[in-house]
């Protein structure tokens, strides 16, 4: 199945620095949506650069109908205020059993956490399916 293979790729990648803004189609380091824009790139599937516009692609999915695979798209405290697509400030690919494979500011790193903590914060934004 394809979202094994990428999260398969992205699991590759734990541990990978995590830099605001990294260049795209490298390795070395990545943001959010680079890492996510890569590990699908490996599969060829092309997603754009930045979380907003990862945001508009795909089909919208609801949380009950998650699948691995599936991108989970979330607010920043930056961000919080924004109305519309100016709200999205972080992707992530989702695992399954409530986890998810993301790097981030905070963690420094890729790495896979647990969705509740961002459940809970109210920072979910909505999910879509590119698969």
């Amino acid at each position: 199945m394809i979202a094994d293979k990428i999260i398969d790729t992205g699991l590759s990648y734990l541990g990978t620095p995590y830099v605001f803004n990294a260049p795209p189609f490298q390795t070395n380091t990545f943001d959010c949506s680079s890492f996510i824009q890569y590990i699908f790139q490996e599969h060829g599937i092309e997603l754009p650069r930045n979380s907003r516009q990862q945001f508009i692609v795909g089909k919208k999915v609801a949380f009950k109908d998650l699948k691995k695979g599936d991108l989970l798209f979330f607010t920043t405290e930056k961000r919080r205020t924004n109305q519309g697509i100016e709200k999205v400030g972080h992707v992530a690919l989702y695992l399954g059993k409530g986890t998810i494979l993301h790097t981030s500011r905070k963690e420094k790193e890729v790495h896979i956490a647990a969705l509740r903590p961002l459940l809970l914060e109210g920072r979910y934004l909505g999910s879509k399916r590119v698969l």
